[in-house]
């Protein structure tokens, strides 16, 4: 093999960071990529989702963000409330996003980023999509990597060669537990003691309330905290669904043995969860039809050993599931994409072969990747302690923060705070590996930094 673009990539996993990376790799010219769902199709569902500047700046890269564009909302301000009274805490007005960094930034339904992403796809020959297929296992890492899979179609497990292995299947990844396994590591997860309501609701609901009209009709995300939890809502769809999602304490899945992520809730504990909120809030929560409460497990994992053994490496939430409070997990997976596809094209010919060049290649995806993305799961954690406050002289000083409006440049919610939006958003993946790849492989080669083969 002569080519980089020869490469055969598998990937596991069709959710944002498997169709980001599937995109990312044809958009550079690879012929061949593979990409094994365990979903018969991938029937977008889901509720809202940010779209902040420096993955719409991957998603323009990309090609395919004109599309998902036309039914976003570009947000112009933020707006923090007290949730039990509804006054206005802090008002961070984000005009200025194009200007600042080039891109804009956004709020949409979740099915309309993943099939602007998935339309992107369908387009370039070179991606195949294996629905009702999934990992049963990895029977080898390198130097080509073979995996055992089970189509739900065809009956009888079978084999694939690859010269890459992509793992995007997820938090409950089956790749990153059989990879850490067989490294003699462990991936332990970290209690976040938080559960989500993820809530979607149509403006034939809210017609009649002139105070709801106004939240879908604004270009403005509302935050509604209280001690222990919190609620963030916003506009999607071209302002025709209004979109909450919450955080709050887990009570329903903290007794639970096993490892289930949703659960059909009531609405009479959703209301016990936010009793001390105001009618607004109230009057919009009872707008949820019984028996469409659903409930999710808030889930991340303590930073991994490694990302990468062999010819395979995980992305997205396989190796650094985070909170919300930030709202940087998809955009992380996104780029993820983005940086390996930028990497692995950048293997040398006479080294495509070279099971121990892939390996190092893989690995300076994740030292350009791995403290980025730790900074920001944990960011996303400290907002959400910050948020949750309860009485007391940290509150005081947080709600005093507030009050300044951004003007120090410092905000306590660290998604609207400029600071932290400066280096989030004005980040560009692609650009640092053309400008660190060189000088990161050479350190990998030079034996600084310790590979798993």
């Amino acid at each position: 093999m002569t080519d980089f673009r020869d490469l055969r990539i598998a990937i596991i996993g069709a959710g944002m960071g498997g169709l980001g990376a599937a995109l990312a790799f044809a958009k550079k010219g690879f012929k061949n990529i593979n990409v094994y769902e365990t979903a018969s199709n991938l029937g977008f569902v889901g509720a809202g989702i940010q779209m902040p500047p420096n993955v719409v700046r991957i998603l323009d890269h990309l090609g395919c963000w004109e599309e998902i564009e036309k039914e976003a909302t570009d947000v112009k301000e933020t707006s923090i409330r007290q949730g039990s009274t509804d006054e206005e805490l802090a008002h961070v007005s984000m005009p200025d996003m194009r200007e600042k960094y080039g891109f804009p930034h956004c709020t949409g339904h979740r099915s309309s980023l993943a099939g602007g992403l998935y339309n992107g796809c369908l387009k370039e020959p070179a991606i195949k999509f294996n629905f009702a297929t999934s990992l049963v296992k990895v029977l080898s890492w390198a130097p080509k990597p073979r995996i055992l899979l089970k189509s739900r179609v065809q009956g009888e497990p079978f084999e694939v060669v690859a010269d890459i292995l992509l793992a995007s299947d997820g938090i409950k990844s089956i790749t990153r537990t059989q990879m850490l396994s067989e490294l003699g590591l462990t991936s332990e997860e970290e209690d976040t003691g938080q559960a989500a309501y993820r809530i979607m609701l149509h403006r034939d609901q809210m017609k009649g309330d002139p105070e709801m009209l106004a939240l879908l009709d604004c270009d403005t995300v509302v935050r509604w905290i209280g001690e222990r939890r919190h609620i963030i809502a916003y506009p999607v769809s071209g302002h025709t669904i209004y979109n909450l999602s919450t955080a709050h304490p887990d009570t329903n899945f903290a007794g639970a043995t096993n490892t289930t992520y949703t659960t059909r809730g009531e609405k009479k504990a959703m209301f016990e969860v936010f009793g001390t909120f105001c009618p607004l809030v109230h009057r919009m929560l009872d707008l949820v039809p019984e028996g469409e409460v659903c409930e999710w497990k808030l889930r991340i994992h303590k930073t991994l050993p490694t990302w990468v053994h062999g010819s395979a490496a995980l992305l997205g939430d396989a190796c650094h599931a985070t909170l919300p409070h930030l709202s940087q997990g998809a955009a992380m997976a996104i780029e993820d994409g983005a940086v390996l596809a930028e990497c692995v094209s950048r293997i040398p010919a006479d080294k495509l072969d070279d099971a121990e060049t892939v390996t190092k290649t893989l690995k300076v995806f994740e030292m350009l990747r791995k403290p980025y993305t730790t900074t920001l799961v944990d960011l996303a954690s400290h907002s959400g302690r910050v948020l949750h406050l309860g009485e007391g002289k940290a509150k005081e000083e947080r709600d005093r923060l507030f009050r300044d409006n951004g003007k120090s440049g410092v905000v306590p919610d660290k998604w609207a705070s400029p600071d932290v939006q400066k280096m989030i958003y004005s980040h560009d993946c692609v650009k640092e590996v053309i400008e660190k790849f060189d000088e990161v492989f050479a350190s990998i080669a030079q034996g600084r930094t310790r590979i798993c083969v």
